[in-house]
């Protein structure tokens, strides 16, 4: 892939990621009880990206939709969470990544969506001085299983039909 076309396809990718994660941000929660749960719908682009992209490009468009996209929904004062949780993921997807199938990625996504979740719980027990909110651990998991496997799956099923359209190849030892 050319430098211009991978410039252009990262960055369009990132711009529907900005946008998903900012209409997402105006949706009321999913549970009212229990704050902080979403689908992580603009997530599907990362694990696209790299799959599609690769691990630096991946990471360009992690950092610069939590940045952005904080400043964006008015969220500044979540932003050390959400680079927490995001770079939490980022290290699970970069360490896991080549160990999944591409028939499998919807459970390196629940992984990563289990790590983004024990990322921001950790940073919130460091700036509250208190492990006591590790106690919202088990709520979170939960939701990283559902939330994970969904955003996972939709990936997995976008990536197997490039490839069965033969847009997109990837070569894999074992499948």
């Amino acid at each position: 892939m050319s430098k211009t076309r991978r410039l252009t396809a990262l960055s369009l990718l990132t711009a529907a990621s900005l946008c998903v994660f900012v209409l997402e941000a105006q949706i009321p929660p999913l549970i009212p009880a229990v704050p902080g749960v979403k689908l992580g719908l603009a997530n599907v682009f990362t694990l696209f990206a790299i799959q599609v992209l690769g691990a630096p490009d991946a990471l360009a468009l992690l950092l610069v939709r939590v940045t952005v996209g904080s400043f964006v929904t008015g969220q500044v004062a979540a932003l050390g969470y959400s680079l927490c949780g995001g770079l939490a993921s980022y290290a699970v997807l970069l360490l896991l990544r080549r160990q999944f199938p591409l028939k499998q990625l919807w459970a390196l996504s629940v992984l990563c969506a289990v790590a983004h979740n024990l990322g921001q719980l950790l940073l919130a027990a460091f700036v509250m001085g208190s492990s006591a909110v590790l106690w919202y651990l088990p709520v979170l998991i939960l939701a990283a299983l559902l939330s994970g496997a969904f955003t996972g799956l939709a990936c997995q099923l976008v990536l197997l039909r490039l490839r069965k359209s033969r847009l997109w190849k990837r070569e894999e030892k074992s499948e």
